[in-house]
């Protein structure tokens, strides 16, 4: 396994309304991101700059390179478009992080 870890953005003010979502999560998409291969997935969120910090591993096999295709994912893109920076298509504007270091 692999970890990924990227940065998003928040909307001020949307903090409550992210985490209620999140804890919320529809279990049609919390089975299609294990199926794909994530686990061990973290969200965190700097609320001085709404950057939302998250890292995930991923199995050798993952296919998360499939999940913008998937209709769960483009549901759920427009159902979080509202209080994120998005892209057009309503994907979350991501920054890829480079890993820099592990202590384990």
């Amino acid at each position: 396994m692999k970890t990924l870890a990227f940065k998003m953005f928040l909307k001020k003010g949307q903090r409550n309304a992210y985490r209620k979502r999140h804890d919320e999560i529809w279990p049609e998409l919390k089975s299609l991101l294990e199926d794909s291969g994530i686990r061990d997935y973290h969200i965190f969120l700097d609320e001085g700059t709404g950057i939302l910090f998250a890292s995930m591993k991923v199995t050798d096999d993952n296919t998360v390179d499939a999940l913008p295709d998937h209709p769960v994912m483009k549901k759920w893109w427009t159902f979080m478009a509202d209080i994120m920076e998005t892209n057009e298509d309503n994907s979350p504007l991501t920054v890829n992080l480079e890993h820099m270091f592990t202590l384990e």
